[in-house]
């Protein structure tokens, strides 16, 4: 068996609570602009699980604590936990710590990305994802996997990882939240683009003032969440099976292999499955992008 290294002692890194009808699902490593490590993805779960089987809950709120929605998943902190073992839940597939190479990858992120949106966006509660600040790369998966989005004035949307020669994250949801051109845009740029830009290409439901977003997600939650339970459950699952007769699910099925494939072409070729790139060197690109006009 792989040795499981420490993890840093954080605070909790996915809080909950209920006001009123609507639960509260909050993400919470704002020093590290909500990086997902493998942590948070199964205290997500839990949280949602929580809200589930809650009868008086009749809607989900997710949320960013701090500047930030998210920055996507963690490929650089303290807290990166990539190696170590947590039970599968969203797939029914070996664990991916003992494995080596492509098979630790492909098993890695069908549980803890593809798998994890999916079971998420199947959550029959609705779900209303409210983003301020970064929304990037796997922040994205987390939004798209929720029913409605709402975003401050200040949030900034994109998906650089084609940086990494990578096409598109693991829920690669584009074509369907953007459309195929506004989705090539976005990929073939790496660009940055804000939330009047999303709403314009119908990603975002409404835009909102800083200081007005939780006021404004709160009210629409509480709305939606005195409409009759089991009807917003069947209403959700009847436009989520309209999606995937639109081929939402085998299409991402098919990007999935493209996605592991890119990942095999980088270590075979470079020095990691990332293209060599970390954290701090996306994010310099996409500072020069913008100094120089392009995102």
């Amino acid at each position: 068996m792989a040795e499981q290294a420490p993890i840093p002692e954080e605070p909790d890194v996915v809080t909950y609570e209920v006001r009123g009808r609507v639960a509260i699902v909050t993400m919470n490593r704002p020093d590290y602009r909500n990086a997902q490590n493998s942590v948070m993805t199964y205290a997500l779960d839990a949280a949602f699980t929580r809200a589930v089987e809650d009868p008086q809950v009749g809607a989900i709120v997710l949320a960013g604590n701090g500047k930030h929605f998210s920055a996507g998943h963690d490929i650089g902190t303290p807290g990166r936990d990539h190696h170590v073992r947590y039970p599968n839940k969203a797939v029914l597939w070996w664990d991916h710590v003992d494995r080596a190479g492509g098979d630790q990858r492909f098993a890695r992120e069908l549980e803890v990305y593809l798998g994890m949106c999916r079971r998420w966006r199947e959550i029959p509660k609705p779900t209303i994802a409210m983003v301020q600040g970064a929304c990037i790369a796997g922040g994205l998966m987390l939004a798209w996997v929720c029913d409605l989005i709402i975003a401050s004035e200040d949030a900034f949307f994109s998906d650089p990882v084609v940086r990494m020669g990578i096409p598109g994250v693991e829920y690669f949801a584009h074509p369907w939240v953007l459309g195929p051109r506004a989705a090539k845009e976005f990929l073939f740029t790496g660009d940055r683009f804000d939330a009047a830009r999303a709403k314009e290409w119908g990603m975002v439901n409404r835009v909102a003032p800083r200081e007005q977003l939780t006021e404004q997600t709160m009210a629409l939650a509480e709305q939606i969440a005195a409409m009759p339970q089991f009807g917003l459950a069947l209403t959700k699952k009847a436009v989520n099976q309209a999606e995937d007769l639109m081929g939402m699910r085998a299409g991402m099925d098919s990007v999935f292999g493209l996605h592991h494939f890119a990942h095999a072409h980088n270590a075979e070729v470079g020095a990691d499955s990332l293209g060599g790139m970390t954290a701090k060197a996306m994010k310099a690109q996409a500072t020069t992008a913008e100094q120089n006009g392009t995102a």
